[in-house]
């Protein structure tokens, strides 16, 4: 028969049943409570590269290959590392002061990074020579998106701005959007033909590439969340939320044809969201007071990853399925979905 547990804390008193089949695993505990409609299954690290960095990880990705990892730290330091063992392949020196954001081209061979010395550095991961310095930014970048194969890649930072940049001839494109004010958070993503993008005023430079039909996100600190036509420039909704972007708990599911009105508002706390990626049907999320968890559609359940305690846990990668964190303690934690 199930196994009750009775929950008690200083304001929950629950019943909770657990799996029935094997109700301790090696990796996962399932606890459901029927009568709150709430079902979490709680999955711990499958294993933790402690080696990596000394201090704070701020920042991590997987290559595409699921070979390698990138991460970069409040020791100042930025890594490529084996993602099998955490093992230390390459150190990656230029930047001045903290480096806020790294992750692979889709190659997996070649890295790019943000700083906060206001500069986008591109890398490769084979002899850790740094091939491209883009200066611009008149503030720190904290954060970047590739462009399709990555010819072009964006970058948003603290002086409001969102550039273009072209590769090739480590050269600006363009300033996309002036916001006035700090962007925390920079997407780009395909548009169907139900969204009307706009047309460029000005013919595009012929080293743009894969810029068409492409949206772009900026999450801004003043609360909006601001979606453009990457090749035209032109405006396509703005939504207001209830705070600055990765300063609160709201994650919003948006209809980018109707956004004014969120289809649904997920809040579990009111500890800022540091990280969201989508995954599969659903996407993942991680929070300030430690949390990282997966939602999603087919699933009646929530898979909570768990070993943070309560520190930050600032980014979140996958390859297949295996799922990274970084967090506050300075620990990399790798988790494998099929323990589950």
């Amino acid at each position: 028969s199930d196994l009750d547990i009775i929950l008690i804390s200083s304001n929950i008193i629950g019943n909770f049943c657990c799996d029935p089949a094997g109700w301790v695993q090696t990796k996962s505990i399932h606890i459901s409570c029927p009568k709150e409609n709430a079902s979490s299954k709680f999955l711990a690290p499958y294993t933790t590269f402690s080696r990596v960095h000394t201090k704070s990880i701020t920042c991590l990705d997987i290559s595409s290959g699921g070979g390698l990892g990138v991460s970069s730290s409040t020791d100042g330091s930025m890594k490529i590392w084996q993602a099998s063992n955490g093992e230390l392949r390459r150190i990656l020196e230029g930047h001045v002061f903290d480096v806020n954001c790294c992750r692979f081209f889709p190659s997996g061979l070649v890295v790019l990074s943000g700083g906060m010395d206001a500069q986008l550095k591109i890398w490769s991961a084979e002899d850790a020579s740094c091939v491209v310095t883009f200066k611009g930014h008149k503030g720190g970048i904290l954060d970047t998106a590739i462009v399709d194969r990555g010819r072009n890649v964006v970058s948003g930072s603290r002086d409001g701005t969102a550039r273009l940049w072209d590769c090739g001839r480590s050269a600006c494109l363009g300033v996309i959007a002036d916001c006035g004010s700090s962007i925390n958070g920079v997407a780009v993503g395909a548009a169907d033909n139900s969204i009307n993008l706009g047309s460029p005023e000005q013919t595009p430079s012929e080293r743009e590439v894969g810029t068409e039909a492409k949206m772009l996100l900026l999450a801004r600190e003043d609360k909006k969340l601001q979606c453009l036509g990457l090749q035209s420039r032109q405006p396509v909704f703005l939504f207001i939320g209830s705070d600055a972007f990765n300063c609160y708990g709201n994650i919003y599911q948006l209809d980018v044809r109707s956004p004014r009105t969120p289809v649904q508002i997920i809040h579990r706390s009111g500890a800022p969201v540091l990280s969201l990626l989508s995954f599969r049907d659903g996407f993942i999320a991680s929070q300030g007071d430690g949390s990282c968890f997966i939602v999603q559609q087919d699933l009646d359940y929530v898979i909570e990853l768990t070993g943070a305690d309560c520190d930050p846990v600032y980014k979140v990668a996958t390859w297949e399925k295996q799922i990274y964190t970084c967090c506050r303690d300075g620990l990399v934690r790798r988790y494998q979905l099929s323990d589950l």
